[in-house]
């Protein structure tokens, strides 16, 4: 999988902002490039023809954070996009990858995690999306068809990308699926510009591309976002329709794990969810097993 460059990401975005978006009037010229032309850009954001045209290819070394600034304000991007520009522009020409180890979670994170109990659903997720740790309730809510046990093997780890893109029982789960789909991918983008050297990370994003044509296409959108909160709308297997908001709890001394809840946003909801905590808790009792891979 080929790693974005910043020449790339600027291309993509110029081509999106069209001169009356800025203020720049054509005066009815015929335009051959669908969004700003390199002059126009440079000139915006107060830099020379020639220096922007380098930096487009790659050529004019490392940018200035004014420099970078100034183009994000032209190309009106928002604060994820931002930044995911200067960690283009930090990233080496060829950067080698390696292989990280295995992730672990930081233990205030899980003592968090022990915090909430089995009322309210949660799960810890790694940075390229790995399910490092869950309640059991978050477990039953959003993967219950997973061995609840797998994310202590990181040979076994459920991988939300790949659970989203190429697990059908995953997708069914999701009644806005199609939205969803778009936050993951644009995030992963996120993710890749803050760790441009992870082959696990290039690697997942290459099989997704392969394997998943919903993927490649909306990764082709060249989309950025984070991935803090929103609002999930679940067909769920057991307990019906559940929709719920997610908001991520992130610790400072392990930005690349997130804390993600999930907390109801309508009374019936709050009643899917209690009975879904009931069950969970039933089955404790008696001692069954949580639910796990079906068939």
């Amino acid at each position: 999988m080929e790693l974005e460059s910043l020449g790339a990401y600027l291309k993509a975005r110029r081509d999106r902002v069209t001169p009356g978006d800025v203020g720049l009037r054509t005066y009815g010229s015929t335009r051959r490039v669908p969004g700003l032309r390199r002059e126009e850009l440079a000139h915006l954001a107060g830099v020379s023809a020639g220096y922007y045209t380098r930096l487009e290819q790659g050529q004019a070394g490392t940018a200035s954070q004014q420099v970078l600034d100034a183009l994000a304000g032209v190309l009106r991007l928002d604060p994820a996009e931002t930044a995911h520009l200067h960690n283009l522009a930090r990233r080496p020409a060829a950067p080698r990858l390696t292989r990280p180890r295995p992730e672990r979670p930081h233990p205030r994170v899980l003592a968090l995690l022990a915090s909430l109990g089995e009322a309210t659903p949660a799960v810890v997720l790694g940075r390229r999306g790995d399910v490092l740790a869950w309640n059991r309730t978050g477990h039953a809510l959003v993967a219950e068809h997973v061995a609840f046990d797998a994310p202590d093997d990181p040979a076994r780890r459920p991988s939300v990308p790949r659970m989203f893109f190429l697990d059908p029982l995953a997708q069914d789960l999701h009644r806005n699926w199609e939205q969803l789909a778009r936050t993951h991918v644009a995030y992963l983008r996120l993710t890749a510009g803050r760790y441009p050297t992870d082959a696990r990370l290039a690697e997942l994003i290459g099989e997704l591309s392969m394997r998943s044509r919903d993927f490649a296409g909306l990764w082709a959108k060249g989309e950025v976002a984070d991935c803090t909160v929103g609002t999930m709308r679940l067909r769920h297997p057991t307990v019906g329709c559940v929709d719920v908001d997610y908001q991520v709890w992130l610790q400072p001394e392990s930005p690349d794990h997130r804390l993600e809840v999930y907390t109801p946003n309508d009374t019936a909801s709050a009643d899917a969810l209690r009975l879904l905590a009931d069950q969970v808790a039933e089955r404790a009792v008696i001692g069954l097993p949580t639910p796990g891979p079906v068939g």
